[in-house]
């Protein structure tokens, strides 16, 4: 069951855009993340949560998409997310966030899987979202989290020696996304020679 939510959670980056992300499913989503790990227990990540569709809209713009895919600008109308989670760093608590922010994340991924949701981690956007959303100067903005029901199929692909890690679509819009194997990325300890 673990397995399956690990696996099945990945970016999505084209969603049903008609399909709405309630706001008790985000204040949910929210929910994990403030339950997984802080450093010192500091607990200094706020979230902003958008879900009303001016709101998308305004957000849309701000945002890069697919670093890999240079030549998409990003989902169509139609295809553009239900909903969007700012991630803040309320720098008067801690002025580190990056461990949490991993932490949160995932716990908002894996919980939007079980819902039948899917997202995608953004930390392309621009710097105008602060004035856009009047996001306070104490609070900084660590990424953005796109949602919604996932319109599109995403492979995991073995990442042979000589392969590239850069993702790709094939004509059908299915997106390929390579991945290391175990055995190369688990380091063994040195075996000493007895004589």
């Amino acid at each position: 069951m673990l397995e399956k939510l690990i696996l099945d959670t990945r970016s999505y980056r084209r969603f049903y855009q008609e399909v709405d992300v309630k706001t008790d499913q985000l204040n949910k989503l929210i929910d994990y993340a403030r339950m997984g790990g802080s450093a010192r227990n500091a607990q200094p990540l706020k979230y902003m949560i958008l879900n009303k569709a001016e709101d998308n809209a305004r957000m849309f713009p701000f945002l890069g998409w697919a670093g890999y895919l240079a030549e998409w600008k990003g989902p169509e109308e139609g295809e553009r997310p239900s909903a969007y989670i700012i991630c803040l760093l309320d720098t008067s608590l801690s002025t580190e966030g990056d461990c949490d922010l991993g932490i949160a994340t995932q716990n908002i991924m894996l919980g939007a899987t079980e819902m039948g949701l899917g997202g995608c981690r953004i930390a392309s956007f621009s710097p105008e979202i602060r004035n856009e959303f009047s996001i306070p100067s104490h609070l900084q903005i660590l990424l953005v989290l796109a949602l919604g029901k996932p319109k599109e199929i995403v492979v995991v692909e073995k990442l042979d020696a000589d392969s590239d890690i850069k993702y790709w679509r094939t004509h059908d819009q299915v997106h390929h996304v390579p991945k290391r194997s175990l055995g190369e990325i688990i380091v063994r300890k040195s075996v000493e020679n007895s004589n």
